[in-house]
C-alpha cells in the first residue's frame, strides 16, 4: 500500500511539471533507442550476410590446386631427398650384395678348373645417381601448373570412394567461350560452362523443364545443353517446347550446335542486376567432357564438394587436407588445399557482433547522461519540496520513507523513459532496416535488458537525491524559504 502511494505521488508530480519531466526523461529516451535500434540493424545485418553467404556455398569445401610456398618448397624438397637417399642406400646395399655373391661364384668356378666371365662382375652405381625430379627439374622458377600437376577425374573418384559417407555431391567445372545464340531475327548473350553431374545439387541450379546433364551424356561427350529460361523466351518465344530443340552457339572462331535436354531458371548472381534482358549474358552448362576437348589442360585444378548434412564441415575440412596433402607429398612445387568459407562466416559474424557491440556502448553513454540528468533533476525536487519532507518527518514519517519515495519517483521517471525508448527503437530499427533492404528482427533479449538498466539507473542515480532527503532535519527543513 506504502509503494502504491508512492507510485501515486510520483505520477502527480510528473503530471504537475509535464515539461520538465519529458526533457529529464529525453537522455533515456535517446539512449535506450540508440540501442535498440543498433542492436536491431546489426542483427538484420548479420542475418542477410549469413542468408547470402549460405546460399553461395558458405558449407561447400573448395579445393584447389597452387603453388606451395617457400617454406614448403624446401620442406618438401628435403623430404624428397631423404626418400631418394633412403632408395638409392638400399640398390646399393642389394647391389653390392649380389657382386659379393657373384664374386664367390666366380672363385669356386676358377677353383675347378674353370675361368671368370668378363662382364660377370656387377660394378655398384645406382646411389651415385642424382635423384629423380619426377620429370622436372626441382631448380625451375616456373609457377606455371601442367597437367601432371593437377588431380585427374580417377583421383577425384577415389576421393569421393574414400569418403563416400561424408560427402554428398562434388561439383567439377570448366569455364568455356562467351558468344551469341542467335536466330533469324534476335540474338542471346551466353557463356560455356562444362560441368558434371554434381554441379546440379552443389550449385543449386533450379531446373524448370526437361533434365539436368546425365553420367551417360558426359561420358558419351555428347552436344547437349542445359539452358536459362531468359534464352529460351527471347530465342524460341513463350509457347514453343523447347525440349530437343537446336541451338546454334556462334563464338569467335567456331560454331558450335546443341540439343537443349533442360531449361533453368535464371537467378542474377548479386540478386540484384542492371543488365536489361536484351544485353543479359546467361550459362550453357555442356558436359564437361565435351568442353576439356578444347580446353588446354584435360586434368582439373579445382573442384567443389558439398558435405553431407550430418556432417561437421569444419572437421572435415580438415581430414580432406590431410588426405590431399599424401597425393601431392611427392610433388615439389604444387599442392592441393581444402578450404571452406564457414571460418569466413565466423570471422565475419564476429566482426559484426564487435562493431554492433562498440556502437551499442557509444549509444550507451546517452544512458549515463540521461542519468546524469535524472539525478540533477531530483537534486532541484528535493530543494523544492524542502518544507514538504520537514512536514512530513514532523508528522512521523521515518527517513526510510522519504528515501523510498525519491527512489520509487526516480524508478518511475526513468521506466516511463525507457518505455518510449523501445518503442522509438523499435521503430526506429524497421525503418532503417527497410531503407538499407534488410529483413528487421526484434530482440525479445535486448529490449528486456534495456528495460531493466532503465530502472537500475533511475535506483543508481536516484539513490543519493533520495538519500539527501532522508536526512534533512526536519526543523531546517520547516525553517526553508
Amino acid at each position: 500500500m506504502y509503494i502504491k502511494e508512492n507510485i501515486m505521488l510520483a505520477i502527480a508530480g510528473l503530471k504537475s511539471n509535464k515539461m520538465r519531466s519529458l526533457l529529464t526523461m529525453l537522455g533515456i529516451i535517446i539512449g535506450i533507442a540508440s540501442v535498440i535500434g543498433v542492436v536491431s540493424v546489426g542483427n538484420a545485418m548479420t542475418s542477410s550476410v549469413t542468408s547470402s553467404m549460405s546460399s553461395m556455398g558458405a558449407t561447400n569445401i573448395t579445393v584447389n590446386v597452387q603453388e606451395k610456398s617457400t617454406a614448403n618448397k624446401a620442406i618438401a624438397l628435403a623430404k624428397k631427398l631423404a626418400i631418394d637417399e633412403n632408395s638409392a642406400a638400399s640398390m646399393q646395399k642389394k647391389d653390392s650384395k649380389e657382386t659379393t655373391s657373384t664374386s664367390k661364384n666366380n672363385a669356386g668356378g676358377a677353383a675347378t678348373g674353370g675361368s671368370p666371365s668378363g662382364g660377370g662382375v656387377r660394378i655398384p652405381g645406382g646411389g651415385g645417381a642424382p635423384p629423380s625430379g619426377g620429370g622436372r627439374s626441382s631448380g625451375s622458377s616456373s609457377s606455371a601448373t601442367s597437367d601432371t600437376d593437377l588431380m585427374t577425374m580417377e583421383q577425384i573418384n577415389t576421393l569421393q570412394a574414400n569418403f563416400s559417407d561424408k560427402i554428398g555431391s562434388i561439383s567439377i567445372s570448366e569455364n568455356g567461350s562467351s558468344g551469341k545464340v542467335k536466330n533469324d531475327t534476335t540474338y542471346a548473350n551466353i557463356s560455356t560452362i562444362g560441368t558434371n553431374v554434381g554441379y546440379e545439387d552443389v550449385k543449386s541450379v533450379s531446373m524448370k523443364e526437361g533434365r539436368y546433364l546425365t553420367q551417360n551424356d558426359i561420358d558419351g561427350a555428347k552436344n547437349v545443353a542445359v539452358v536459362s529460361d531468359k534464352l529460351i523466351t527471347k530465342i524460341f518465344g513463350d509457347n514453343v517446347d523447347p525440349i530437343n530443340k537446336e541451338i546454334k552457339v556462334y563464338t569467335s572462331n567456331a560454331i558450335y550446335t546443341y540439343t537443349v535436354v533442360g531449361v533453368y531458371t535464371y537467378k542474377s548472381q548479386g540478386g540484384n542486376r542492371t543488365t536489361s534482358d536484351e544485353n543479359l549474358s546467361t550459362s550453357i552448362y555442356i558436359p564437361i567432357t565435351v568442353e576439356k576437348k578444347s580446353a588446354t589442360t584435360k586434368n582439373y585444378q579445382t573442384f567443389t564438394i558439398k558435405a553431407k548434412d550430418d556432417v561437421d564441415v569444419s572437421t572435415f575440412t580438415t581430414e580432406l587436407s590431410t588426405y590431399l596433402s599424401s597425393i601431392y607429398a611427392k610433388n615439389i612445387k604444387f599442392e592441393a588445399q581444402a578450404s571452406n568459407m564457414e571460418s569466413m562466416l565466423e570471422s565475419m559474424t564476429s566482426m559484426m557482433s564487435t562493431v554492433k557491440l562498440a556502437i551499442s556502448g557509444i549509444a550507451g553513454i546517452s544512458l549515463l547522461v540521461g542519468g546524469i540528468g535524472v539525478m540533477n533533476i531530483m537534486l532541484v525536487s528535493v530543494t523544492e519540496r524542502t518544507r514538504e519532507i520537514g512536514t512530513r518527518k514532523a508528522l512521523g514519517a521515518k527517513g526510510s520513507h522519504i528515501k523510498m519515495q525519491f527512489i520509487v519517483e526516480s524508478i518511475i521517471i526513468c521506466s516511463i523513459g525507457g518505455l518510449m525508448g523501445i518503442a522509438l527503437g523499435i521503430g526506429l530499427g524497421e525503418a532503417i532496416a527497410k531503407v538499407m533492404g534488410f529483413v528487421n528482427t526484434i530482440s525479445p533479449v535486448v529490449i528486456i535488458i534495456s528495460f531493466s538498466f532503465s530502472m537500475f539507473i533511475g535506483v543508481f542515480f536516484g539513490y543519493y537525491p533520495a538519500k539527501k532527503a532522508a536526512e534533512l532535519d526536519p526543523i531546517e527543513a520547516l525553517r526553508y524559504e
